[in-house]
C-alpha cells in the first residue's frame, strides 16, 4: 500500500474576484507521486478538529515553500522587508509539524517548510538574508526556478549526505529568510558558502529533514534530488507497513 503524503496548501485570494482558495505547487505533487507516494493537499482554512482528523490519516507530512512566517511566533519584531503573510497556513503548519514530530510521523520541509520545522520546534529565523547577513551569495534566483545558484556543503555524517550520496551539491535558491538559531534537538547538516543554514535534521526521529532549496524543481534532472523524495516516501511507507 502506498503511503498517504499530506502536502500543506497556501491561501490565495483572487485579486479580481476576491474568491479564496487553498492551493499547492504542482511539481511537489508530481515529485511525491513519482517517488511512490499518494499526494493529498491539506487545506489550511479549516478548524483544528478537522485538521486533526486529516492529520490522523496521513503517513507523512510535506511542508512546501511559500511566504514569510509572522515573526511574533518566534519572539521577534517584524523586519521592514518581512511580508507575504499567511496566518491560516502558519497556524495549521505549526500544529501539524508539532503533532508529527511528537508522533514520529515522517516530515520533509522545503524552503519555507524548512523554516517552519525550525520555528515549530523552538528555533528562530533571519528575516532578511541580504540586509542581515550582508552576503554576495545569490539566495533569491527566481528565473528560472531550477537555476543552480550556489553550492551547499553537507555534513558527511548526516542522513542528508547519505541520501544525496555527496557532501557538496549545487542547488537552486528562492528565499530571503533563513534559519537563525536552530531549534533544540535539531542538527544543522548543511551550509551555503556564506554560512546560511541549508538543512536541518532531527536525528532521533524516523525522518525529520528539511532543506532550504527547492528539490522539486531539480529532481527530474538530478538523481540526488529524486532520492530525497524517495527517502521521505520510503520512511512514510515504513509507517504503513507497521
Amino acid at each position: 500500500m502506498k503511503p498517504l503524503i499530506g502536502i500543506t496548501s497556501a491561501t490565495f485570494t483572487s485579486p479580481s474576484t476576491e474568491w479564496e482558495y487553498n492551493r499547492a505547487y504542482v511539481p511537489i505533487i508530481q515529485a511525491v507521486e513519482e517517488a511512490g507516494g499518494l499526494p493529498v493537499i491539506v487545506p489550511v482554512s479549516v478548524d483544528a478538529e478537522t485538521l486533526r482528523g486529516i492529520y490522523e490519516r496521513l503517513d507523512g507530512l510535506l511542508l512546501p515553500g511559500g511566504g514569510d512566517m509572522r515573526p511574533h511566533i518566534y519572539g521577534a519584531e517584524t523586519h521592514p522587508l518581512t511580508d507575504n503573510f499567511d496566518d491560516p497556513r502558519d497556524a495549521a503548519e505549526l500544529k501539524l509539524t508539532r503533532w508529527a514530530v511528537d508522533d514520529d510521523l515522517p516530515v520533509f520541509g522545503i524552503c519555507r517548510g524548512h523554516q517552519v520545522v525550525n520555528v515549530a520546534l523552538g528555533g528562530t529565523l533571519i528575516q532578511d538574508v541580504p540586509s542581515e547577513v550582508g552576503t554576495d551569495t545569490a539566495h533569491n534566483v527566481t528565473v528560472p526556478r531550477n537555476a543552480l545558484a550556489h553550492a551547499v556543503q553537507v555534513d558527511p555524517g548526516s542522513r542528508l549526505a547519505s541520501i544525496l550520496g555527496a557532501t557538496s551539491v549545487k542547488v537552486n535558491s528562492l528565499h530571503h529568510q533563513s534559519v537563525a538559531q536552530a531549534a533544540p534537538g535539531a542538527c544543522v547538516t548543511a551550509y551555503a558558502p556564506d554560512g546560511v543554514v541549508e538543512a536541518l535534521e532531527v536525528p532521533d526521529k524516523r525522518f525529520v529533514l528539511s532543506v532550504q532549496w527547492h528539490p522539486e524543481d531539480l529532481y527530474q534532472d538530478d538523481p540526488a534530488m529524486k532520492r530525497l523524495f524517495k527517502a521521505f516516501v520510503e520512511a512514510a511507507g515504513g509507517r504503513v507497513q507497521r
